[in-house]
């Protein structure tokens, strides 16, 4: 079943980027959204792939690189959550100490997600569901303080968007990522929490397609007066 699962997902989030790729209107810090895109194709392809490929150190090396473009790739949304706020038209989000306090708080989750997970992890095989992937051969001490920064961000800038744009579903999509991620759910598959992850990344791309959209015709419509 988790093969299937895998192998959509995959093919969802390359969907993904081409449909963003293809409403590209400007280049803003929400094009890092692009970078977490990325690294969930490679993410889920890798799982998709790993009984093709086998046990080996092939498929632990290449399973080791999934963590390391997590703890780069994933944190790029606080950038992304400025660049949301600054299309919603919030200006104080366009203040060079916005910026600076972004990129900051961004090199603080890689650091962070660096220490707590990714350096010195040891990985083991595990075979479930139809798949076979390398994971962490030691539990998680303590909360994924990466990922709950970065949906801290994501949450207080969606309800920043909601109330500047009246566009909700970038909290929306947030606030579903954190229950999927959050809540225990009785089925025998690994990838559930991953359709929580292309609910949340999809909804990212949208707002970014309509803040983007909003912003080019506001800037047409200023230049016909």
């Amino acid at each position: 079943m988790d093969l299937i699962l895998f192998l959509l997902l995959t093919a969802a989030y390359i969907g993904l980027l081409v449909w963003a790729a293809a409403s590209q209107k400007e280049w803003t810090l929400m094009a890092f959204a692009y970078f977490v895109v990325l690294g969930l194709v490679y993410d889920n392809g890798i799982i998709a792939l790993g009984k093709f490929i086998g046990e080996g150190a092939l498929l632990e090396n290449l399973n080791a690189l999934r963590f390391w473009i997590h703890a780069f790739f994933t944190p790029a949304l606080a950038l992304y959550s400025l660049g949301a706020v600054r299309q919603a038209g919030v200006k104080w989000a366009n203040k060079s100490w916005a910026l600076y306090a972004a990129w900051a708080f961004f090199v603080l989750l890689v650091i962070i997600e660096i220490w707590q997970v990714t350096w010195g992890t040891e990985l083991e095989p595990v075979r479930e569901y139809g798949v076979l992937k390398y994971t962490s051969a030691e539990e998680a001490s303590g909360p994924p303080w990466m990922i709950v920064l970065v949906s801290a961000a994501l949450l207080a800038a969606g309800a920043i968007v909601w109330k500047k744009a009246s566009w909700a579903w970038m909290f929306i999509g947030a606030v579903i990522m954190g229950i999927g991620s959050s809540v225990t759910i009785p089925v025998d598959s690994a990838a559930v929490t991953n359709i929580f992850e292309l609910i949340l990344l999809t909804s990212l791309v949208w707002t970014k397609i309509h803040l983007e959209k909003k912003q080019t015709e506001k800037k047409r419509g200023r230049n016909d007066e």
